[in-house]
């Protein structure tokens, strides 16, 4: 049986796939960032292997998931934090704590988690980044910006693994109807809007999200590596 932790899988797309991977038979370990509880709930809720907190914007903690969670087959870095702000209104607050988040536990976990992969001769590693890779939100510069440096890494780190059996991969979602984006979702104006953005005319769900992710981690994603896979309704044209 393989095994995968999910960060940040206790709500939106990181639940759905947490969900989904539970279903193929995998070992799940279920994130969040502080609430133990809330951890567990899911855990018991979805039928998960094990529950771990780990503040992402925390180095020592970010440093101990590895003693939480022992080894794995699949890392999914899901969890990212996200401010909307104008350039010029952007704090070093805001800043640093997108950037520690989104960027450096992303670089460190892979760091951890790859050694045993390597050893093993099997591995996946699929970050979760986002359309605005692609389209210039005028309030995203900084979030973007972390997660157009998430995929330099993907394609970096790709190149130098393959050859022990790794994969490294990203997926990135377009609008998806997620607590992060209920504040526009649950207005019927905003709502309109973004859809006239998207070619398909609706929202994504999270569980539009999970093939893809599924697929990257199993026996047919062998031969993906260093890619992006963009699941967006055509959001980015």
């Amino acid at each position: 049986m393989k095994s995968v932790l999910i960060t940040g899988s206790t709500q939106g797309i990181g639940k759905a796939l947490a969900i989904a991977f539970v279903k193929a038979g995998y070992q799940v370990c279920v994130h969040c960032s502080k609430d133990l509880e809330k951890a567990e709930r899911v855990r018991a809720e979805i039928g998960a292997h094990q529950a771990v907190v780990c503040d992402l914007s925390n180095m020592d903690e970010v440093n101990e998931l590895y003693q939480k969670t022992g080894a794995v087959d699949c890392l999914i870095l899901n969890a990212s934090v996200q401010y909307k702000e104008f350039w010029q209104d952007i704090t070093d607050e805001t800043f640093d704590k997108q950037f520690t988040i989104n960027v450096k536990s992303t670089f460190k976990l892979m760091q951890a988690y790859y050694p045993a992969m390597q050893e093993k001769g099997f591995g996946r590693i699929v970050t979760i980044g986002s359309v605005n890779q692609y389209r210039n939100h005028s309030e995203l510069s900084v979030y973007s910006a972390t997660k157009c440096a998430v995929m330099k890494f993907v394609e970096i780190i790709a190149k130098q693994v393959a050859p022990f059996g790794v994969t490294v991969n990203n997926v990135s979602p377009g609008a998806i109807a997620t607590p992060r984006n209920e504040s526009v979702y649950n207005d019927e104006e905003k709502r309109k809007a973004v859809e006239k953005c998207i070619p398909m005319g609706r929202f994504g769900t999270p569980e539009d999200c999970v093939g893809a992710v599924l697929m990257l981690c199993s026996e047919q994603g062998n031969y993906i590596t260093g890619t992006d896979i963009i699941i967006d309704g055509g959001m980015r044209l």
